[in-house]
């Protein structure tokens, strides 16, 4: 019975852990054009009994692409502004990966829910 908790609250932090890199992904999509966005980046950390955590979330340290606009207001005496460094395949990718994972783990958490249910019939027979 431990393992099957054990496994619920794996799966659990899995789902929690790939929902908040959607979000992260998600605003660095809805932020693409944003002048001077530096895409947010979150890594995972590994806890006790197969949980996982959020780190921090970080900024890319890539550099930012310059954009020659002479007419925007942001524009230097070049007429460039610094853009954003969000690269959509990369963020599609990414979101896609997410999404896959959060599955996986849905499924992981539906298989223990349902053998936890099967235990429990089992035990009032």
């Amino acid at each position: 019975m431990v393992s099957l908790v054990t496994a619920l609250r794996a799966a659990a932090s899995g789902m929690e852990a790939q929902s908040a890199r959607l979000r992260h992904v998600s605003e660095n999509i809805a932020n693409a054009d944003t002048p001077g966005y530096h895409r947010k980046t979150i890594g995972f950390a590994e806890m006790a009994e197969g949980q996982v955590a959020t780190s921090p979330v970080r900024l890319d340290s890539a550099p930012l692409e310059r954009v020659y606009d002479p007419g925007n207001p942001l524009s230097d005496d070049t007429g460039h502004y610094d853009g954003s460094n969000v690269d959509l395949v990369v963020e599609l990718a990414d979101a896609r990966e997410a999404q896959r994972s959060y599955e996986a783990n849905l499924k992981l958490f539906d298989q223990a829910r349902q053998m936890t249910q099967s235990l429990f019939d089992l035990i009032r027979r």
